[in-house]
């Protein structure tokens, strides 16, 4: 079984929007799957897919464990942006505002003039803002710039660049 197969089997129709395949290929692209405990550029302990709740030092999980935390990990993301944003999003914008926020957590886009910019329908300048989030830990990093440039760019473009 496939992690699409895990997502697809438990649409909930009464949710108005969920990540898309294209949204899970664009956080696993980026965050990529380690099985074994580490910490990552902040010193956050860190497994699976971005995974950092309840994690401990030398823990290992398995790759299906790694699907099932992206999946909790994701509805929980999913609650989050459905509260934070008010005005409608394509699929796109949607997959692109749940690896933001899956990589830098709710309060980061909570208050952020990203979202400020976005729920006043100023989309284009709302998408200038994915670029500003590419620091950790003081200093600009690499990963995260390509990051919010594929971000900005499903965001913008309804397809992908990664």
């Amino acid at each position: 079984m496939s992690i699409f197969d895990i997502f697809s089997s438990s649409k909930d129709n009464n949710t108005p929007m969920s990540t898309s395949p294209l949204g899970i290929s664009l956080i696993q692209h980026y965050e990529g799957c380690v099985l074994t405990a580490y910490r990552d550029s902040v010193g956050c302990l860190t497994v699976g897919f971005g995974h950092t709740s309840n994690v401990t030092e030398n823990m290992s999980i398995t790759q299906e464990d790694a699907d099932n935390f992206l999946k909790s990990d994701l509805g929980i993301f999913e609650e989050s942006l459905q509260k934070l944003v008010t005005v409608s999003l394509t699929q796109c914008q949607y997959d692109a505002l749940i690896s933001f926020v899956y990589n830098l957590g709710e309060n980061s886009l909570k208050n952020s003039t990203l979202l400020k910019l976005l729920n006043e329908n100023n989309v284009n300048s709302a998408a200038e803002e994915f670029l500003k989030w590419n620091h950790a830990g003081g200093k600009v990093l690499n990963g995260l710039t390509k990051r919010r440039e594929s971000e900005k760019y499903l965001f913008l473009n309804n397809e992908n660049n990664f």
